[in-house]
Formats: C-alpha cells, structure tokens, sequence
C-alpha cells in the first residue's frame, strides 16, 4: 500500500518552482504531490533538495543505522538510547507520537524541550556565562584607550594636529587590529586543532591578560603600540573561537540567542571600558609614576580574562569538536551534560554524525582555505559572512567607540563630561542589544540588518549635520542625541548579527577557517577605521566624517539585500540548503521582491506574495509521517 508523502522537496532551482506554480491552479497541492528521491543514508543526495536525510529512510533503516553508529562508535550500552533517538530525528515535530520505543518520560521531555525553549540545564547556562566574560574582555580593550588616549597623546608628544601625530595617534589605537587581521585570527585553526576550544578560549584570554597589564606599564608610543600589537593575539584567536563554541554546544531553537550573547556581552565590556575611564579619571600620579590614571584605565580590562581563564575548563568540551577527531564516547559524554536528557543528547548526537556524513562529501581536497573559495557552498557562505563583517565597522560604530571621548569634546564638552556621555553611549549599546535575544530567532538575522541599516544612515547624518549648530549647547545636545540613537539602532542589528551569522554559516570541516576568514575582515576593517579616523576627521571635517559612514550603510542594505540568506532556526548542518541557492538566483529574487515590499509594507497595497525562494518547512498543515518498509515507492 502506498499513501500520499507529505514531504516538500524545496529546489534550489527557483525558476522550476515558478513554473510549476504558474502551471497549476493549486501550486500548494502540486507541491504536495511531488516525489522526493529517496537516498540511502550513506549516499549523498543533494544537499539543497532535502535537509534532513533520515526522512528518506523507513523507520526500520533508521533503527538498524542508529544501532550500528552505536556499535562501531563505542557506544554500546547506549544502543536502545540511539535507536530511540534517531527515530525522533527521523521527524522532530513529531515530539514521539507514534513511535512505540518510546515510554511517557521521553515524549514528556520532548514536549518539554519545545514548549519551554529556555528550559536548559544548567552547564549550558554555565558556558553561556562564561563565553560572555570573554566577550566583555574583548568589549573592555577596545574601549579602555578611548579614555587613556585623553592623557598619553600629551605625554608621550602626540597630541598635536599635525599629520603626523594623527596617524601616530590612529597606529596606536588600531595596533591590536592590525595583528588580530593579520596574524590574531589566523592563529585559531591551528589553536583549536591542537587544544580545542576550551584550551584556545584560555591561552587567548591569558594573552589578553597579560598584554592589559603591559599596556600599563609602557613609557612611550611605540612602547604602547608593541604591547596594543602583541593584545591582538588574544583577541583575535578568542573572536575566532568563542562564538563557534557557544554555536556548535546551543539547542538550534535558542541558538541564535545563545551566540548572539557575544555581541551583547561585548558591548557590556564596552560600557565597563567606559566606567573604568570614569572611575580612574581623578586618580592622581604617584612618585616616579606620571599618568597612573590612564595606566588604571588599560591595565583593568584583565580583570574578566582572569574570570575566564578561571572558569573555563569546567565547561565541557564541544560535542562538534570531538566528533571531528573521531572522540564519539567524549563527544556523547559533553553532550550529556549540554543537554536536560540522555535522549535529547542521543538524538542531537546522531543526528550530527548523519549531517556531518552527508557534509564530508563536499569535500574535494585537504587545502581548506582553497575549499572555502572554491566550493560554491562555501564560498557563497564566505561571501554572506564578509558582507556582515565589513559591514559592522563600516556602518562606523568603532568611530564612537574609540573616539566618542574626542568626538564630544570637540563639539564642546569638558574632558569629564566627553568620558560621561561616552559612558552613556556605552549603557546604550548594552540595554538595546538585549531586545536581540528574542528578536534574533524570530525576526531574523537578515530581517534586523534590512531594518537598522538605514536607521544608522539617518542618525549618522544628523549626527554629523549638528556639528554646524552655532549654539554650544543646542550642538552638544545634537550630537549625543545623534550618537544615542545611532546606538538604540546598530545594537540589535549590526551589533549581534555579524558574529551570530558567521559562527553558524560554514560547515564543521572548515568552520574554524571560515570563521577566522570572517574575524580577520573585521578586525582587518577595524584597523582601518580606527587608523584612519583622525585624518579623515582633519581632511573631511568632522561632518564630512560621519556622512562617509552614512554612504556605507546605504551600501549595506543592498549588498544584505542581495547577497545575505536568513539563516534562522536552522540546525548548523542543515544551512547547506540555504547556502545551495546561487548566487545570481538569490540576488536575481530578491531584486525583484523588493518593489513588492514597498507596495504591500510602504504603500499598503494588497498584493500577492512572491513564491518563495527556498522553502525551510517539510510540511504545511500536517505533521511528517515516516513510511514504513511496505509504504515507500
């Protein structure tokens, strides 16, 4: 007996789609009525027709496939636990119904597990703190200098206006930049490799530590700019490798939120590099110790390393990390702990190892950085994930916060009063990214970028324009209004997004590769902004400067619109189907949905939705059922 398969094949071929549509006066039952091809579980089917390979597997295959991953992995007395744990992979939606191996506690989990999300245990929530203080680790150096800068440009004799003092000034701030692009990021394959996350994330932040107190403790510029240099092996490594870690140990449900944390907690390292700039502002000097106020400033931001180097090996392990070295009894172990039941861990693991079979086929060779271009796949990923991390410093947030002390100064506020207001763009940047938690999973990465980029364009102009206000305080009121709002509008788009997209876009093969691709183009334009500021300050003026940085966010809307795919709620692995769309085809489609947006969003015409480019979802209106030996075709 056959019966009617409720399963989508969703075609990366968009044109073959809208042809059927356009062929049929029900293109949703013409959909329905489409035949996947059904794939043997070691075979590799395309990954763009069919995310989840288990559904073409009976229920039986399923079984006797989990069984023997169980055998030959070294997992044998979890062999029931597999077999369980497939089949809910099998079809996830299902949370169990109908599967009799199953008892009450298990579908009660599952249920759980779905209807309160953020009902984790507590070893998640316990990496999750600490992949934050690493992140605010991070957010503390690069904004402790934006008060220390107030007092050693003087001391060390760069505090003029010429040429010269400002791309002294500008090397120093963007020293530890230069070395994350070009050396920092490039460090973490290797790294992870050799000590895997955790021992990466804690030789980075002892780097980290240790250069803090360097800084402190220099007596001339270039002495600075060699300790600010040799910082950048700590957080390049660390930004290269805190994100993937808290990606790859998330349930995909909350995953998003999870990493997204990184953004967040950096930009509450930012606001405590503001407080300490504050709170060190009257210390005076001591005995044969001139400046000890700005050697407080720089030195503080060890304090979170320490937390993290303190904290970091009782977290476990990740499961993807070990699953690539073959460790599968380590790897189920740690998920054990990631997760609030053995049978939540057995469905994610396995689950994993299918995915991870299916994605060792698209490799061609053992040089990964030329896979990462060379391979469509990865390399569309690779495109997306340049285009957020470009973007993040060239929508000109780094400006404010390496500059916004002299930037307010100079439209008329006092030294204290610059290093306040500075502080206020920090608490900002901090309380309007944590909206992101929710908004990140349901409105979508691509969604909060369309939406905040040109927001970000607006208020840089008008930040920009106060600047020609005559009345001191009219203009200073102006320009903080301008820079608040610019920071109400890049925290939950720019802010989390970049981070949270790359750390999930590329496969585990070459995941930690991507990912230091993606670091070092940030960090790379980091440089570069932070480098060039002070002269592009003194050559376009102030107002010239800020609408730069506006031009590059309208930029970045259409370079997002065309060439950046959602990649929300998906697990990891299954992205391949995302990221199987073309790119021509993806930025053809999206060009062409943009003036249906305007009509039905801005003119609030009622128009017909265009066919979807990709669809993410197996089923419409009724749960996926796994056909049994007798049913399949």
């Amino acid at each position: 007996m056959t019966t009617k398969d409720l399963r989508v094949p969703a075609s990366t071929n968009y044109e073959d789609r809208v042809s059927v549509t356009s062929s049929s006066d029900n293109g949703h039952e013409d959909r329905h009525r489409a035949r996947p091809r059904n794939h043997s579980l070691h075979e590799k089917p395309d990954v763009a027709d069919d995310p989840n390979p288990l559904v073409n597997l009976t229920q039986e295959e399923v079984v006797a496939n989990a069984a023997e991953y169980a055998r030959t992995c070294g997992l044998e007395e979890y062999e029931e636990l597999f077999k369980k744990g497939g089949l809910v992979a099998q079809n996830p939606k299902s949370l169990g119904v109908g599967l009799p191996m199953l008892t009450d506690q298990d579908r009660a989990d599952l249920a759980h597990e779905t209807q309160h999300k953020w009902a984790q245990n507590g070893t998640l929530y316990s990496l999750v703190i600490m992949c934050s203080l690493a992140a605010a680790v991070q957010g503390m150096d690069e904004t402790v200098i934006n008060g220390a800068q107030l007092f050693f440009q003087a001391q060390f004799g760069i505090d003029g206006d010429s040429s010269h003092d400002t791309w002294i000034l500008g090397l120093v701030n963007a020293a530890p930049y230069l070395c994350c692009a070009c050396v920092g990021c490039w460090l973490a394959d290797p790294l992870n490799k050799q000590f895997g996350r955790r021992g990466t994330i804690f030789i980075s932040c002892l780097v980290a530590g240790i250069t803090c107190i360097w800084s402190g403790v220099t007596d001339t510029w270039w002495h600075l700019f060699i300790a600010r240099f040799c910082l950048g092996f700590g957080i390049g490594a660390k930004s290269a490798t805190v994100p993937v870690y808290a990606a790859e140990c998330s349930p995909a449900v909350i995953r998003g939120a999870l990493v997204m944390m990184w953004q967040m907690w950096t930009a509450f390292g930012i606001m405590l590099g503001y407080v300490a700039d504050v709170a060190f502002y009257n210390v005076p000097d001591k005995p044969h110790i001139t400046g000890l106020n700005w050697r407080l400033m720089l030195g503080s931001a060890m304090l979170p390393a320490v937390m993290v180097c303190c904290q970091v090996y009782f977290c476990p392990e990740s499961p993807r990390w070990y699953m690539s070295r073959g460790d599968h009894r380590k790897a189920f172990d740690s998920m054990v702990r990631l997760r609030t039941s053995k049978l939540q861990a057995a469905r994610d693991l396995y689950y994993m190892h299918v995915l991870l079979v299916e994605e060792n086929a698209l490799k061609r060779g053992h040089n990964r950085v030329l896979e990462l271009f060379t391979i469509p796949r990865n390399r569309r990923a690779a495109l997306a994930s340049w285009i957020v991390m470009f973007m993040q410093q060239f929508c000109g947030v780094n400006v404010i916060a390496y500059y916004s002390s002299v930037i307010f100064h100079d439209s008329g506020f006092s030294e204290i009063s610059a290093l306040l207001a500075s502080m206020g763009f920090g608490i900002i940047n901090f309380l309007f990214a944590i909206p992101a938690v929710y908004t990140i999973d349901t409105f979508g990465r691509r969604n909060l970028l369309l939406t905040t980029f040109p927001l970000m364009a607006l208020f840089l102009l008008f930040t920009g324009f106060s600047f020609y206000i005559p009345d001191e305080k009219a203009r200073v009121g102006c320009v903080a209004l301008g820079i608040y709002l610019f920071g109400i509008a890049y925290s939950p788009g720019e802010g989390p997004v970049p981070f949270t997209y790359s750390a999930e876009a590329f496969p585990l093969y070459i995941r930690d590769v991507g990912m230091s691709f993606a670091t070092a183009t940030t960090w790379f334009f980091n440089f570069v902004l932070a480098i060039t500021w002070p002269s592009l300050q003194r050559a376009f003026t102030t107002q010239g400067a800020f609408g730069w940085y506006a031009g590059w966010n309208i930029v970045g809307f259409f370079l997002v619109l065309l060439f950046v795919p959602e990649t929300k709620a998906l697990t990891l692995e299954e992205l391949d189907r995302v990221f199987g769309v073309t790119t021509r085809t993806h930025a053809k489609y999206q060009a062409a949905k943009l003036p249906y947006w305007f009509r039905r969003y801005i003119l609030r015409q009622d128009v017909a939705e265009p066919v979807p480019l990709y669809e993410l979802d197996f089923d419409f209106d009724q749960a996926v059922v796994p056909r049994t030996i007798e049913e399949k075709v």
